[in-house]
């Protein structure tokens, strides 16, 4: 199939670009467009004009400080991972976007555009969301702050309006005494997952669990985020506390079926993934503890 008819323009500032959206209701934001293209040409999505902030290359950025890393609209997948300062202050980031499609994609792809497009099987959704990080949304009316936690929802649908453009996206710094990790399941590598698991845990200097949180990727209909800390009462790590921690988040979780995985078989990756994650990100914890230290 071919898309429909749609206009297009390319301006050259934020606040032309703002000024054409407001005036054309229905137009879409056209930064990497490696989800936007593919939903043109099956006619999902029909936009009554394409407005391409590809000239606004002021909005091409990561920068980053103790607080944490900021990714301007047009910083690609690739360029975030690749930057090392990124990778230290919050290194779940290059470990989910190792993860994205494939190498083409994840050189033309943004990561701010991911997030915005909202789909609940793609990574940055995901991740923005357990990191509880934020994106900052621009209109002529002005600019506001979204949190994570009320940006999705419902199927490829967020809070962010039509007349909005999203310019950067906000992920919080790791603190010193946490671990992060990341696992998906797919059919072939660079398919989107049929399950993906990414978890924060921290822990004291002394090896106790003080908290334990996981997200979830190609389960639900949103990216969904679940506070396991509970199953870790004790604080440590046992075989019993990471079963309770999977139990915890199957009874969380109302998994989602199609033609690639039935729903069942969607919540067992989860409860195997989970405690695969969870003993992972807490042996990551473990030398970020040493480098405190040192």
């Amino acid at each position: 199939m071919k898309p429909a008819a749609f206009g297009f323009s390319r301006p050259t500032s934020l606040q032309q670009a703002l000024d054409v959206l407001f005036g054309n209701p229905g137009a879409k934001v056209l930064a990497g467009g490696q989800s936007l293209i593919p939903l043109l040409s099956m006619r999902i999505a029909s936009p009554s004009m394409l407005v391409d902030i590809n000239a606004l290359t002021e909005l091409s950025y990561v920068t980053c400080d103790d607080t944490g890393v900021r990714i301007g609209a047009l910083a690609r997948h690739a360029e975030v991972e690749a930057h090392a300062q990124a990778r230290r202050v919050q290194p779940l980031l290059s470990r989910a976007l190792r993860l994205v499609a494939n190498p083409t994609i994840r050189n033309r792809g943004t990561t701010v555009g991911s997030i915005v497009h909202a789909d609940a099987a793609a990574e940055m959704p995901m991740v923005l969301r357990l990191l509880q990080g934020s994106v900052t949304a621009v209109s002529v009316q002005g600019s506001r702050t979204i949190p994570a936690e009320s940006l999705y929802i419902g199927p490829m649908e967020s809070t962010v309006r039509d007349d909005e453009i999203v310019t950067e996206a906000f992920f919080p710094a790791l603190p010193r005494s946490a671990g992060v990790a990341f696992e998906q399941i797919a059919r072939r590598q660079g398919d989107y997952a049929l399950c993906g698991v990414a978890a924060v845990v921290d822990s004291g200097a002394d090896g106790r669990i003080t908290s334990v949180r996981a997200g979830y990727l190609s389960v639900c209909d949103v990216p969904t985020v679940v506070d396991l800390s509970e199953a870790f009462a004790a604080q440590e790590l046992t075989e019993q506390a990471l079963h309770d921690a999977a139990e915890l988040a199957s009874a969380s979780l109302d998994p989602t079926g199609d033609i690639h995985a039935s729903a069942a078989y969607r919540g067992e990756l989860a409860r195997v993934l989970t405690q695969r994650v969870v003993r992972a990100a807490y042996d990551d914890s473990r030398p970020r503890h040493v480098e405190v230290e040192a």
